[in-house]
């Protein structure tokens, strides 16, 4: 998930501190026989092989040990592994390595999930009268700072000739937000799965819109740069893996779901119905492909949440193995 936990300001604050305690660390970096995954609880295909032990049997063989740690948000997970504390970063949305790049983090791109636009939406409940974005003028909208939810009402809104300035924000988080979107609190809340598919299957909504000619909504694997020149055969399997659980994601809906939920504990009907909006392609990452992470930097610099502009392009990708 993208829920920004604390201040972004704060956060921009310390990076060049950070950036200076990882560039220590980063010096000391050597070939390992550990791999430390940073995952988030949602992280679907990581979650597919920590639950099936298949990192653990595959590069266990080779006397690598591997070892997960949960997060529970994208941006203190990408810090994690600037400062060197993981390895590798489960997939993250595409507006979190815009912020780390900002902060100067040292991190390689490895893999990319092809678009999702229908796994975040803007929902409103099925009685309300708003029916267009132009009708969000003047209204109160929630969602998460920084989050893929905000590119993509801020996208939407411009689509509509309109910006932040004419609606009223609400920065919540998924749970906050549900409250508040429940209770009235709020007009309207932009929100990704698997919070959309449930807040849709449990209670009365409508989609105003979703991210399809919008915003594409793409993920990202990454790792921290010293482990990724140190390390490409271990990372080369991992793309290898995750290839092939997207695949038997999609293939096989129900079990996944039913696996996922035992993991998760929500309900295997709403995770196998989140899963159908998701694509889970697992792909490289070329520079052609990063045009929409330049939208979402410039569209975070205009509204002063990024410390300055950056090239989405200036960053470094990893070649996984020809299939």
């Amino acid at each position: 998930m993208t829920h920004i936990t604390s201040s972004i300001t704060r956060r921009t604050a310390v990076a060049s501190l950070l950036a200076l305690a990882a560039a220590g660390l980063h010096a000391q970096a050597a070939r390992s026989n550990k791999l430390r995954i940073g995952y988030q609880k949602s992280s679907t295909l990581i979650t597919v092989l920590k639950v099936r032990g298949t990192l653990e049997s595959l590069l266990g063989a080779r006397g690598i040990t591997v070892s997960w740690h949960e997060f529970t948000s994208g941006l203190p997970l990408l810090e994690s592994l600037n400062l060197g504390n993981v390895d590798f970063s489960a997939d993250v949305a595409d507006t979190v390595p815009v912020f780390a790049q900002a902060a100067g983090a040292d991190l390689t791109y490895v893999a990319q999930e092809a678009p999702s636009p229908a796994a975040q939406a803007i929902v409103v409940r099925t009685d309300s009268p708003i029916r267009t974005v132009a009708d969000l003028k003047g209204r109160k909208i929630g969602f998460a700072k920084g989050a893929g939810a905000h590119f993509l009402l801020l996208a939407a809104l411009e689509q509509a000739g309109l910006s932040l300035k004419d609606i009223e924000p609400a920065y919540l988080s998924p749970a906050d937000g549900r409250a508040a979107f429940e209770k009235g609190a709020i007009d309207a809340w932009v929100i990704w799965d698997p919070f959309l598919t449930a807040v849709q299957v449990q209670s009365k909504v409508r989609i105003l819109v979703d991210g399809r000619d919008i915003a594409s909504y793409q993920r990202y694997y990454l790792a921290s740069t010293p482990y990724a020149q140190t390390h490409a055969d271990v990372l080369a399997d991992l793309y290898t893996e995750l290839k092939k659980a997207g695949v038997w994601v999609k293939q096989n809906p129900k079990e996944a779901a039913t696996l996922l939920a035992g993991a998760w504990g929500l309900d295997a009907n709403i995770i196998e119905q989140a899963n159908a909006h998701r694509s889970y392609v697992v792909r490289p990452v070329v520079p052609a492909a990063l045009s929409e992470q330049q939208r979402i930097a410039d569209a975070f610099f205009t509204e002063k949440l990024l410390p300055k502009k950056i090239n989405a392009k200036d960053v470094a990708l990893f070649k996984p193995p020809a299939p």
